[in-house]
């Protein structure tokens, strides 16, 4: 997939693909310490109940937890973040300059 990317600056093409590149590797590094967050959240849930995270969504989602126990709302929110971020750490992983 390709993308094009217009810039309205007075600054040069390199000066504006700098700051870009350096935008997104912050971004990437920023994404990759938040899966690895997530991912250690549920991991002690997982410990914690014996079950694998995409296991739980799915029960969570069916309404087979008691839903005023706010650790499950604790692991939907890490094992949903968690997602969130690895899908956004794959589109900037696929970026090239």
């Amino acid at each position: 997939m390709d993308l094009t990317l217009q810039i309205d600056t007075d600054y040069s093409l390199q000066e504006a693909s700098e700051v870009i590149h350096s935008a997104l590797e912050h971004e990437k590094h920023l994404a990759k310490y938040k899966v690895y967050r997530y991912a250690m959240i549920c991991d002690e849930y997982e410990d914690q109940f014996d079950l694998i995270s995409t296991e739980f969504i799915q029960k969570f989602e069916a309404g087979e937890f008691v839903m005023d126990d706010e650790k499950y709302f604790d692991w939907y929110a890490a094992k949903k973040g968690l997602d969130h971020w690895k899908k956004r750490l794959a589109v900037l992983d696929a970026v090239r300059f």
